[in-house]
């Protein structure tokens, strides 16, 4: 009876993945569904293609293959325009999931589902066709971009746009469909070909103009904006029109490789709408049509790529402001976000830094395409960008970034970053940028990056390095740890390994900007020699000058520290004493910053009894350091003399040997030379009780 009673109460097993998936289809196949019920079988389904791809490689039979014609377009049909948003987006992870998961299949259903709806040719096939191709080209850009190119697809929009009655959904999913395919470059220029003159129409329609058309015969008919009967296109469809219009006209169209030469000839007819122009009405859409705000801060984005835009944007403070506070606003993660950072970054963009070698060769470039009359636009020369940087910083736009940093994408964290790249460029921002919060930002956003976007850290690393160069950190860091900069920083001392050229600039400010934070504390000065000790002696034999005086400047402050001074030039290991030899030959250089750094290094380390050791068994080192004591720079004549000082003044053996050398090579003559030439009072002191020292000795 027991085992009858277990029995009867397992009930019935559970139902296998292939199975679950057909009940979800047959539920997604029903009518009459409140949204929730929709929104939560597509998110179980998706959740299913999702397993589906790593247990099909285990050997598990794929759900896929119970997915025909009839389930794909149920899942696709709820990317029609007239579904709810909520409902749209969970139809696009479902989609998107189902064509990872079924490969050349999905792909093959795609394609079927297409051209079937285009060739059906009703207004509902076309609105989802259109709207299935807009959804798909950010997922599947390649897949959907042979769709969009299939011959005679394109010719066909014109007599569909231009027919007398037509309907407004039809217009507005054709143009989203464009919008998407805009943002490819195998797309551009067959829409410019086949699609600019009806854009045009649309673009430019008078709404007054329009409403003439109007029959006036039946006084009870009402007629709104955008009625069919009207023939008036919406406002929202000829903003589409004008998006459009801007995306194949500010960028260069990529051709596609099956254009004839009669394909690719100039057009005859002149252009009526300039990108210019319909910057303008996007600049003026940000406060009339605060409901299409979306596609003005899109037509921004593309129209802002050319020099004479951006310029005049930048001068139109009311409209930056205006941009500032939508960015502020807009929802994290979402397309209006990342269309308002493009437009700072297209703002504040540099020209990339170029080697010599790469200026001659876009020259010689320049002179065999067009005989020399290519020409970099002035517009974007630094003088320009630093205009234009200082415009934006003064719209606001870094408390912004810093609020919105913190649930970014890392598409738009990326950009955020290259903005206070650019904006930390110029050196009169740096501490207004530190104030208002652009080191925490970029502190935060270095290791939330994927090692993966290595180009994007060290952009970051370097952005943080020109700051803190031109800041006190003191002031900087009240309530972020200084430790915290350590690594983003020392991650750009070495060259960038994946570049083809050898960039300097970013070392140079690392170095900078470590030496600044070196002059705090013991603590920093320990971890940055922790975390950076291998990489900053390397660079002091860089062939670079700056580079090598940079590093032995930080280095002059990682030996304040009395416990790296002795652990690094006072084991003495062989490694010390070649770091001693390097220091003596760096105060030897030709460089007089370079010899200041060394010297300073040098009254540091000379206070240690097994530092001085190693100084005197270096065949030169006497003399180098009497050498700073004649030298014509008062600054370094103080630090060689009281390198000198130190030297003679340590007890025992050490102190005799080194009075013994010190005199041997001349010490009493250049310490009178060093006497007679200092107006310092300190230094003649120095030099006096020095002196008492070795002519007692002697």
């Amino acid at each position: 009876m027991a085992a009858t009673a277990n029995t009867a109460s397992a009930g019935p097993p559970p139902l296998g993945r292939q199975d679950q998936t057909m009940l979800l289809f047959a539920g997604l196949m029903e009518g009459g569904k409140e949204d929730e019920e929709t929104v939560a079988e597509l998110g179980k389904l998706t959740r299913l293609l999702d397993e589906d791809v790593e247990l099909a490689k285990k050997g598990e039979p794929s759900i896929t293959a119970v997915i025909d014609g009839d389930c794909f377009d149920t899942v696709v049909c709820y990317l029609d325009m007239r579904q709810p948003e909520r409902v749209r987006a969970h139809a696009t992870f479902c989609t998107s999931a189902y064509l990872k998961a079924a490969g050349e299949d999905g792909v093959k259903k795609l394609s079927d589902f297409f051209h079937s709806r285009i060739n059906r040719g009703t207004y509902d096939d076309y609105i989802v066709a259109f709207c299935v191709a807009a959804a798909m080209f950010p997922i599947v850009p390649d897949i959907t971009t042979d769709l969009f190119l299939t011959e005679g697809f394109l010719s066909s929009l014109s007599p569909l746009m231009r027919r007398k009655w037509k309907s407004r959904k039809v217009e507005t999913a054709c143009l989203e469909m464009l919008n998407a395919a805009c943002m490819q470059d195998k797309c551009r220029q067959p829409v410019l070909r086949y699609c600019e003159e009806w854009l045009e129409e649309i673009a430019n329609q008078d709404p007054d103009e329009a409403g003439a058309t109007v029959h006036p015969s039946d006084p009870d008919v009402n007629v709104q904006e955008g009625s069919i009967s009207w023939r008036q296109h919406s406002k929202h469809v000829r903003h589409l029109a004008g998006l459009v219009l801007v995306k194949i006209r500010a960028i260069p169209a990529a051709p596609t490789g099956n254009e004839s030469n009669q394909d690719l000839e100039p057009r005859i007819q002149p252009v009526t709408t300039s990108v210019e122009d319909l910057s303008q009405r996007f600049t003026k859409m940000l406060v009339e049509d605060p409901d299409d705000v979306q596609v003005s801060v899109e037509g921004l984005a593309y129209a802002t790529i050319q020099p004479k835009i951006k310029e005049k944007l930048a001068r139109d403070r009311e409209s930056l402001k205006r941009l500032v506070k939508i960015l502020e606003a807009a929802p994290p993660k979402s397309p209006l976000t990342y269309g308002a950072l493009s437009i700072f970054v297209n703002l504040t963009r540099y020209r990339p830094v170029e080697t010599e070698e790469q200026k001659r060769l876009n020259q010689l470039k320049a002179y065999a395409n067009a005989a020399g009359k290519v020409q970099p636009d002035p517009l974007n020369d630094d003088t320009h960008v630093a205009g234009r940087c200082q415009a934006v910083f003064d719209a606001g736009i870094t408390p912004v970034l810093v609020t919105r940093c913190k649930n970014s994408s890392v598409a738009s964290l990326s950009l955020m970053i290259s903005i206070i790249s650019s904006l930390s460029v110029t050196s009169s921002l740096r501490g207004q940028l530190a104030q208002q919060g652009a080191v925490r930002l970029l502190i935060a956003a270095w290791p939330a990056l994927p090692e993966t976007e290595s180009q994007t850290r060290r952009t970051a690393a370097q952005a943080l390095a020109r700051i803190l160069i031109s800041t006190n950190p003191t002031l900087v860091f009240r309530q972020t740890p200084q430790s915290a900069a350590i690594r983003p920083l020392t991650s750009i001392i070495t060259p960038d390994p994946n570049s083809d050229t050898r960039d300097l600039l970013p070392t140079f400010e690392a170095l900078l900007a470590l030496t600044n934070l070196a002059s705090t504390d013991n603590d920093t000065r320990r971890a940055i020699v922790r975390g950076a000790w291998d990489d900053i002696e390397e660079q002091l034999f860089s062939s670079n000058a700056r580079v090598s005086t940079a590093a032995i400047e930080l280095v002059c402050n990682l030996v304040q520290s009395p416990e790296d001074a002795l652990a690094l030039f006072g084991d003495g290991s062989s490694k010390a004493a070649t770091r001693i030899k390097v220091v003596l030959a760096l105060a030897d250089a030709e460089d007089e910053k370079t010899r200041s750094a060394a010297g300073g290094a040098l009254a540091s380390l000379t206070g240690f009894d097994v530092i001085v050791r190693g100084v005197v068994a270096q065949p030169r080192g006497c003399g180098i350091v009497l050498d700073m004591c004649k030298d014509e720079s008062e600054g370094l004549r103080h630090r060689g003399a009281v390198v000198v000082n130190n030297m003679v003044s340590q007890e025992g053996e050490v102190g005799r040997l080194a009075r013994e050398k010190l005199l041997a090579a001349g010490a009493v003559e250049a310490l009178t030379e060093c006497a007679k030439k200092s107006r310092s009072g300190e230094v003649v002191q120095v030099v006096v009780q020095t002196l008492e020292v070795l002519l007692g000795e002697k």
